[in-house]
């Protein structure tokens, strides 16, 4: 039937060429994801929360250690969990793309459910010493370098390309509102009770391993030849280190949470400067995630589109500016506060980084590219405990935050200034070159 042409002077109504994509939480697929990272994301931050206050307790009650000598041990605690990440990684990224993603990140969750109830039992008889402490902190970063790349890989095969970046803040929000509600759960619970916080956890984590199952599968992509393992997994790293974009934007999350990670040195804050135990020191886990789940669900709904990359360095600028504040507080609701502002800085470059490492990745590197940043994630976190904790032992833990929190600062301009494309990212757009692999 031919068109009737609109009269003389009327401009023609265009259909929408764009129309708005569909929410995340409309496909079945995505809802079993998000709830699994919900209950395993609040599981493991319950777990965190109270290892970290129980190896800096021990370490000043039943060993006797001064403020300076118990936070060097929280020190020990990153380096601990970061040995096992820094070896692992690669095999942990080679199998989320050679196996079924699912079943990598269920059995990763069944080891942090053994994990639980060990600690569980061993709180329960008093049993618990600082080489015990330390040797399940390894076994949980074991179970943490397997299930991030994994996860990570799912989402971007259950919902269409156009959905993902809701999808990522979708998934922000499940992590970040998990990690409000765990450290204050797992805080009130060990005040109430202290072992039964290891079985909260393991109910969540069996929860979590059940709810992932209910994904349809999600086979790893094919590969017209097949290489070596270990020259697989090192065309992650080279593909990482080639792409100048995916660098710099992973770099620049590890360097600047090395130094201003305050984390670690929570348990001393809430212990001995701001006096509120571990009920406390669970509010004060906590706060940061509530700062970043206001962001996420923000962004969920009204996601930025434009100069993406100057507003990730300036997020991070805010986070290191945070920390600064932060040290030098001796008030715990202004603690709260700033933790609550230095979370939702950090949502914000999370929420960027994470898009943009997902959209300039292919498929079939998406496993190891994955485990690279989430080395690059773990590293920082793990890292910059150790560097908190061993800075805290030679000047406090006023003075090791303080200082790393204007590293962090001084790390952002500088990688504004060595990686321009950082700078020049207006849109999620895909850079990486065509052909990579």
């Amino acid at each position: 039937m031919a068109t009737i042409p609109p009269p003389e002077g009327v401009e023609p109504v265009m259909p929408d060429a764009t129309p708005k994509a569909p929410s995340p939480l409309s496909f079945p697929d995505y809802r079993y994801f998000w709830f699994a990272r919900f209950t395993a994301v609040m599981a493991t931050m319950a777990m965190v929360v109270v290892i970290g206050y129980q190896l800096y307790d021990t370490a000043r009650t039943d060993y006797g250690m001064s403020i300076r000598e118990a936070s060097f041990q929280l020190g020990l605690l990153g380096l601990v969990q970061f040995v096992p990440l820094a070896i692992l990684t690669p095999v942990a990224g080679w199998v989320a793309d050679r196996f079924e993603r699912r079943k990598v990140a269920i059995f990763a969750n069944m080891i942090d459910l053994v994990i639980a109830v060990l600690l569980g039992w061993f709180t329960w008889i008093d049993g618990l010493t600082l080489p015990l402490l330390f040797a399940l902190a390894a076994l949980h970063g074991v179970a943490r370098v397997f299930v991030g790349p994994a996860m990570s890989a799912i989402a971007p095969n259950i919902v269409p390309p156009a959905v993902l970046p809701r999808a990522i803040a979708m998934s922000s929000i499940a992590w970040q509102s998990a990690s409000v509600v765990g450290p204050a759960a797992g805080g009130l619970i060990y005040a109430a009770h202290p072992a039964s916080v290891y079985v909260f956890a393991a109910i969540l984590l069996a929860v979590s391993a059940f709810t992932i199952s209910r994904v349809r599968p999600v086979l790893p992509p094919p590969t017209e030849v097949r290489r070596h393992p270990l020259r697989e997994m090192a065309d992650g790293l080279q593909f990482t280190w080639r792409e100048r974009f995916l660098l710099g934007t992973i770099t620049l999350d590890l360097f600047a949470v090395i130094l201003s990670g305050a984390t670690a040195l929570l348990p001393v804050f809430a212990r001995d400067i701001l006096q509120t135990g571990s009920e406390g020191l669970g509010f004060l886990r906590a706060a940061p995630a509530l700062g970043a789940a206001v962001v996420a669900l923000g962004l969920a709904f009204r996601p930025i589109e434009r100069n993406v990359g100057v507003k990730m360095l300036w997020a991070v600028a805010v986070f290191g500016a945070g920390t600064v504040a932060f040290g030098f507080s001796t008030n715990f609701f202004l603690s709260l506060g700033l933790l609550v502002l230095m979370g939702a800085a950090d949502m914000f470059s999370v929420f960027v980084r994470g898009t943009l490492i997902q959209l300039n990745t292919p498929d079939h590197m998406r496993g190891r590219v994955s485990a690279v940043s989430g080395l690059a994630i773990s590293a920082s976190n793990e890292l910059g405990e150790m560097r908190a904790g061993t800075m805290a032992a030679f000047m406090g833990p006023v003075g090791a935050v303080v200082i790393g929190g204007a590293g962090a600062i001084v790390v952002t301009a500088l990688w504004a200034w060595l990686f321009p494309e950082l700078r020049r990212a207006r849109t999620f757009a895909p850079q990486f070159k065509a052909g990579s692999t």
